[in-house]
């Protein structure tokens, strides 16, 4: 490893094996995005680095967080993991950081990447017949020509993310008569190419109804295989019988030893009644804490204020946490009162370039900034707490101002950006992603 004062960024990349916007390791190797084609290194030769700014705390005026304190340090990585945190050695013939932010590296936590149009021909999202059961038969037709050469798609849709600084997803992927197990093979095949520099969890998603289309048997053959999850969508409006759907889900989830994310787009009586009755089932199954999530759940957007509380306060003590697309149309979500229950907050880029979406730009810090502006999060401490829906919770400092990541033994899942602090790589975001374009994300 070249360890000379002068680094050039070409020998820098080729030395380090880091990503220009990135940097995701595991206990083998250590890897470049394919920005890079992905070279590697073993990581058990250790990686040092010098003038690496981290957060270290908060500046208060008469009780008010006005700026982000940051600091200068010396970091080693080895075995994919931070090893040392020190004061700065700015003369150590190291890597040199050159003062950019280390922040903790972006998660999707809802994505299809099985099923996308991306990395190939445009093609616009045709006009919707029939509502959702319109569109399942419009996949039904779909889905054998996407499959065969999904894999070819996922891996450019995993390029996409890295690019904005994500190295995890949590994907959906279906599972259903028309695509059986194909489209899960495909993409477990698209995320060995890539597992030296991308980490992914996967939710086995019965996206033409669990009883609808009778996607059981698949279901049940996918909950024995490599997945985390076991999905499901709208259960009143696709299979017709909330508890039913419910039950099934909640067993196979049970029975496998996985966690449940269920797509829930319902906003009325029916949406309130399936909320509800999970958190009914999870607290009869406390093993559910905690590996428990709706996705979407648009109808907390629609309740009264009164209601809004009382079903948070229940999500929270049944820790099911709630993964938001920002915004979805004109629906806004109350996540500030979620956030008070204590209900973990997710978000994801959900559909990009699809028969469902012809959006999305496969970056999660927009999702963040878009939240700070939709509850008006402008100040400097509430702009800092709004990254963790970037990071998954993952925040440099907590709500009192006290570091708490990075430290030695942490996983080395980072990226660095040319700013300041986390609240202002929020609140500019379209400056932060010109800076990836432009090749000015150092790692």
């Amino acid at each position: 490893m070249n360890t000379s004062g002068s680094i050039s960024r070409k020998d820098f990349l080729k030395n380090s094996a880091l990503a220009m916007a990135g940097l995701a390791l595991t206990s083998n190797m250590m890897g470049a995005t394919s920005i890079f084609n992905d070279a590697t290194i073993s990581s058990k030769e250790k990686l040092a680095l010098k003038n690496v700014r981290l957060e270290t705390g908060f500046e208060y005026e008469e009780g008010e967080v006005i700026a982000t304190k940051t600091d200068l340090f010396y970091i080693e990585i080895e075995n994919g993991k931070i090893t040392k945190i020190s004061p700065n050695q700015p003369n150590a013939k190291v890597i040199d950081a050159k003062g950019f932010l280390m922040l903790p590296a972006f998660r999707d936590m809802h994505i299809h990447l099985d099923k996308t149009f991306y990395g190939e021909k445009w093609q616009a999202v045709r006009r919707r017949v029939g509502g959702v059961k319109g569109m399942i038969a419009l996949e039904q037709q779909m889905m054998p020509e996407l499959l065969k050469n999904s894999t070819f798609k996922a891996e450019k849709m995993i390029e996409l993310l890295q690019s904005k600084g994500t190295s995890f997803a949590r994907s959906h992927v279906n599972i259903e008569p028309t695509s059986k197990l194909q489209s899960l093979k495909n993409l477990q095949k698209a995320l060995e190419h890539k597992n030296k520099t991308f980490g992914a969890e996967l939710v086995a998603f019965p996206q033409h109804g669990v009883f609808y289309t009778d996607s059981v048997p698949y279901l049940k053959e996918a909950a024995k295989m490599d997945i985390d999850f076991i999905g499901g969508v709208d259960p009143f409006t696709i299979d017709g019988a909330i508890e039913k759907t419910i039950d099934f889900t909640v067993q196979l989830a049970l029975d496998n030893k996985k966690g449940i994310d269920i797509h829930l787009h319902e906003s009325g009586d029916s949406g309130l009644k399936t909320v509800e009755y999970l958190i009914d089932k999870v607290n009869e199954n406390p093993s559910l804490k905690g590996k428990t999530y709706l996705s979407h759940c648009f109808v907390l957007g629609k309740l009264e204020k009164a209601k809004q509380e009382e079903v948070a306060e229940k999500l929270g003590n049944a820790e099911i946490g709630i993964v938001s697309t920002i915004p979805f149309g004109g629906l806004i979500m109350p996540i500030p009162t979620l956030y008070k229950h204590n209900v973990k907050v997710l978000t994801g880029n959900d559909s990009i370039v699809d028969h469902w979406n012809t959006f999305g730009t496969g970056n999660v810090l927009q999702k963040a900034n878009l939240m700070a502006q939709l509850y008006g999060q402008s100040t400097e401490f509430l702009l800092s707490r709004s990254l963790k829906l970037a990071t998954a919770n993952v925040l440099p400092l907590d709500d009192k101002g006290n570091q708490q990541w990075p430290k030695a033994g942490d996983q080395a899942n980072l990226i660095f950006l040319n700013a300041s602090c986390s609240a202002e790589a929020v609140s500019r975001v379209s400056h932060v992603e010109s800076l990836i374009h432009q090749g000015n994300i150092v790692f």
